[in-house]
């Protein structure tokens, strides 16, 4: 990831089923979102764990500018600590807007707005396929192995860890836990309560979602 990609920016752009030319897990897309603006905050030193919850520490560059990561500063900085997973699951679709709106006016992705039936549908479409895919090359590697942890670019190893643990479809993982775990372990440990959090998220959602 270049220098100026946010983590937000980058989780976007791999949840696209390039097959399909649409995103994929939608409906999970924010708790991703959220949790990388959380990995963010909480790697440069604005967020801390505390016993399991997130507490606010030194304000980040870019807090009152719109983006997610300074609404999720706000959120956290006026609040008492509360557990990640709460963070996580809160203004979801909100999430989803923000960073959306910001990649279409980087003219990463384009938004089509229609109606069947009388009903709104949108339809994102990314207009520079490759950046996904390379994105999606580069966190398959991560998970699959083959070069120390310790030896990652940190964004990298960090997006694969929380890509996983959002059961993200096509990223390795998702449907092998059991023969990636180890491996996922040791890329999640800088963001581990965010990944651990996100993880719970995403397998609650589906449960009820599965419930009916």
């Amino acid at each position: 990831m270049k220098r100026n990609e946010t983590l937000t920016h980058s989780a976007f752009l791999l949840a696209f089923d390039l097959r399909k030319e649409r995103l994929a897990n939608r409906s999970e897309l924010g708790y991703l979102l959220r949790a990388t603006a959380m990995a963010e905050l909480l790697l440069e030193g604005s967020l801390a764990d505390e016993s399991g919850k997130a507490r606010a520490l030194a304000e980040p560059a870019d807090a009152g500018t719109g983006s997610l990561r300074a609404l999720v500063w706000e959120q956290i900085s006026g609040s008492p600590p509360r557990t990640w997973r709460r963070w996580i699951g809160k203004d979801s679709a909100k999430a989803v807007r923000l960073v959306r709106d910001e990649l279409a006016a980087d003219r990463l992705i384009r938004v089509e707005r229609h109606r069947v039936l009388f009903i709104p549908v949108e339809r994102i479409v990314p207009r520079k396929a490759y950046l996904s895919r390379r994105l999606a090359e580069r966190v398959g590697r991560a998970i699959r192995g083959g070069r120390p942890v310790g030896r990652m670019e940190r964004d990298v190893r960090v997006l694969a860890a929380l890509a996983a643990a959002a059961r993200m479809k096509g990223v390795p993982g998702s449907s092998e836990a059991h023969q990636y775990r180890n491996r996922i372990e040791q890329l999640s440990v800088p963001v581990e309560p965010i990944a651990t959090a996100l993880r719970k998220s995403v397998d609650a959602h589906r449960s009820s979602s599965a419930a009916g």
